[in-house]
């Protein structure tokens, strides 16, 4: 059973290995590139895995070759005999569950409570979740944040991001309190109230920069004479992740008061990450996406059951709209060069992101700034490279500008679920909207047998019967974040869940994991309708 299991992992980290992993550029050696272990979007030790993977032996064990050419065996090396203590020891480390008033003083809440959980492949780990509530403004927000090129530019939208859609969203007349107590050196009222889970953490280095560029920000909201009772949710998700991107690219280029900002800067601009951001208020839920994580809400039908109803497109080459968009940005003799390999410019997965300002960059920009790093910081450690992208011919090929959908709340809106990519490699979107339906409910839907169904022979009938069985097993988590993780993970052939192909998820060495899985981090929302 255990390597039947494995096996299936490895066959489907052989297709992955045709759709997430990106190609070398060819004009230049690999050894110029990036080669973060973590990092899946434009790391070198992602480029070539063709040669890693072929040696995959499934006999009596299964044989892998790592990185470094070591070979290693289920027998020898691994210990897949992972307890079920265990397996639930490593799923809930990072839950989280919240509940929320029903009432903030503003009036009602729509957010009855939320759960939220990751799990990490990289190490560390590139994702990021936020989630706060506004006091100067109406409505909660959440966020998911997926790094790539390592983890600097997630945490760093993450800590910022909310704090400039709330500032947008505030009235003037609370801007202007805001920037009276900050110049008279009094305490200033609070914007957001945080709901941080033990292990978050800020740059807190970083923190006086972050600030000031903050403040700058409302003192443009204030000159505005537009700006009267604060931006719309729409308008001010939009203005705000193009200002913070516009803000660490800036922050990348002047100079700055110590060492350690201007690395944790340049560090940040050269990294990258998605966003996906929802505000829940009284007029209903928007959502801002750049970049492919996703959203997706849980509509509970008249007959019970469950419908998924997406919130959110998925910024990449898959999505014909949006590869139009990008060609459309570029003359017509780049039509062929600017998406290849279903990758930007063959390089990158994402088609808007925050940072990455190798794509946004002129090369004598990009050189420029990492030549002014001190000569006692080691650019490799930082995940810094310089190498030419193939066919930069008309930069930027990049931007953070969100798509923003917005929905009118129904009574049958039940729930939310926010997303990294590494989720939705395992789970389509209508399958994890029934998993968190039935685990609210309690309740596990079977269809009718079909006409069709009824002239199946004993064997298939016994694997119809094993499938229906499996839905109606009863949750393992009281965490709805946590219970998607687990089925994420540990789904079998028949819809069960598979202690052993979860354990041999769980227990792969750090530097296979991101071989067969991505960093997943999910936010669940229940909505009081």
């Amino acid at each position: 059973m255990l390597r039947r299991s494995y096996a299936r992992i490895i066959e489907r980290a052989s297709r992955r290995g045709g759709s997430n992993f990106p190609k070398a550029p060819q004009n230049r050696p690999l050894a110029l590139l990036p080669k973060a272990a973590h990092s899946h979007r434009h790391s070198s030790s992602c480029w070539d895995l063709s040669s890693r993977r072929s040696e995959h032996k499934l006999c009596t064990g299964v044989t892998l070759r790592t990185r470094s050419g070591r070979h290693l065996s289920t027998h020898q090396d691994f210990d897949f005999q992972l307890s079920r203590v265990q397996i639930d020891s490593i799923l809930r480390a990072n839950e989280q569950s919240v509940s929320v008033p029903a009432f903030d003083g503003r009036g009602r809440s729509l957010v009855r409570k939320f759960e939220s959980n990751h799990l990490a492949a990289n190490t560390p780990n590139e994702d990021r979740r936020s989630a706060a509530s506004c006091l100067q403004a109406k409505g909660t927000l959440f966020g998911v944040f997926d790094g790539h090129g390592g983890w600097a530019c997630a945490q760093a939208v993450s800590e910022r991001l909310l704090y400039y859609i709330t500032v947008a969203m505030m009235p003037k007349r609370s801007l202007e309190e805001l920037e009276n107590c900050v110049e008279h050196g009094r305490p200033a009222p609070p914007v957001l109230q945080w709901y941080k889970h033990r292990t978050d953490f800020n740059y807190r280095d970083s923190a006086s920069l972050y600030a000031h560029h903050l403040r700058v920000f409302w003192q443009e909201l204030l000159d505005s004479q537009e700006h009267g009772e604060g931006m719309c949710p729409s308008d001010a998700m939009h203005y705000a992740f193009k200002r913070l991107d516009a803000d660490i690219s800036l922050e990348a280029q002047v100079p700055l008061s110590n060492d350690l900002m201007k690395t944790t800067a340049i560090q940040v601009a050269f990294a990258g990450s998605t966003a996906c951001v929802a505000h829940i208020g009284p007029e209903g839920i928007h959502v801002a996406n750049a970049g492919d994580s996703r959203a997706v809400l849980g509509v509970q039908e008249a007959d019970g059951s469950w419908t998924a109803v997406p919130l959110s497109q998925d910024h990449n080459c898959c999505n014909r709209a949006e590869l139009r968009r990008v060609r459309a940005q570029h003359p017509p003799s780049e039509r062929r060069t600017v998406v290849t390999d279903d990758r930007l410019l063959g390089v990158l997965m994402p088609s808007r992101a925050f940072g990455d300002v190798r794509f946004k960059w002129s090369h004598e920009l990009q050189r420029s700034i990492l030549a002014s790093l001190e000569s006692s910081v080691d650019p490799d450690s930082l995940n810094l490279y310089h190498y030419t992208l193939p066919n930069y011919l008309t930069p930027p090929y990049l931007d953070a500008a969100p798509e923003v959908t917005y929905r009118k709340v129904r009574p049958q809106d039940r729930f939310l679920i926010l997303g990294t990519d590494g989720l939705w490699d395992e789970l389509r979107s209508q399958e994890a909207v029934r998993l968190v339906g039935e685990h609210l409910s309690g309740i596990h839907l079977q269809s009718p047998v079909s006409q069709s169904e009824r002239q199946l022979k004993l064997g298939q009938m016994h694997q119809l019967l094993l499938k229906r069985q499996a839905r109606a097993m009863p949750a393992s988590d009281d965490n709805a974040a946590t219970h998607l993780i687990r089925h994420a993970l540990g789904t079998g052939e028949y819809g069960e869940l598979c202690h052993e192909r979860l354990a041999s998820m769980l227990a792969l060495p750090q530097d296979l994991a991101r071989m067969y899985r991505d960093d997943i981090t999910t936010i669940v929302v229940y909505l009081n309708t």
